[in-house]
């Protein structure tokens, strides 16, 4: 697995920073930045298996992510840039049916977000070879369909303000993982789908992809609405 998993302390996923994705989903859209963590527990590689709980409605968001380098604390967008060494294809899996509950009921998203395998992650990818990180293309296909095809041009809040916010809030650690949203085209997966994911700059060159197959948790959680 990447070295920045593996070291990471936290995942921070922004949540509503594509319009698309707000509108079908009938949200309102932030006036500043909104996030929540996911435990890095949640992680698995391309080519690992993504767990449906028993009870549990889930759907895929693919998302650019972004590596923070180092450490900081009230990072003004200016110098933002000096604290990422990287990039990552991340997919922000999402228990929908579990979360259409807890939000009428005010609590919080933690296990609608936080199981194990509900944040696969590509290898890293080093900044220097990402030239614009708002110009790149991120898609997703269940059994070769696509449903997932945008660009990250489309983000309300760029990385720059992100990372401004986010630091404002709690200090970045080298190796954290900021997941800067997902465009529209969410839906369900289901066990035997067989998911491929990528990460491209517009003219085609491929970044990263990920691949892994949709299977039933056996044991474990158990929701019941």
């Amino acid at each position: 697995m990447s070295s920045f998993s593996q070291t990471g302390r936290k995942i921070v996923a922004i949540g509503r920073n594509y319009a698309q994705h707000i509108k079908e989903l009938n949200n309102t859209a932030p006036k500043e930045p909104f996030f929540f963590l996911k435990p890095t527990t949640s992680y698995v590689q391309s080519g690992g298996k993504v767990e449906i709980p028993k009870g549990v409605l889930v759907h895929h968001e693919v998302e650019l992510g972004v590596v923070i380098g180092k450490a900081g604390r009230d990072i003004a967008q200016s110098d933002a840039e000096s604290y990422i060494s990287g990039y990552a294809l991340g997919i922000d899996m999402t228990a929908r049916n579990m979360q259409d509950v807890v939000k009428k009921a005010g609590l919080p998203w933690s296990t609608v977000k936080g199981f194990d395998t509900f944040t696969p992650i590509s290898e890293f990818i080093p900044k220097s070879s990402v030239k614009d990180p708002h110009n790149l293309k991120l898609w997703l296909k269940i059994n070769g369909a696509t449903k997932q095809d945008g660009t990250t041009s489309d983000m309300i809040f760029r990385i720059p303000r992100l990372i401004e916010h986010v630091s404002s809030i709690m200090a970045l650690e080298e190796g954290d993982l900021l997941l800067t949203g997902t465009p529209a085209g969410v839906g369900p997966i289901a066990a035997g789908d067989r998911i491929t994911a990528g990460l491209a700059v517009t003219d085609g060159l491929q970044l990263a992809e990920l691949e892994f197959d949709v299977v039933d948790r056996v044991g474990g959680y158990s929701f019941t609405a």
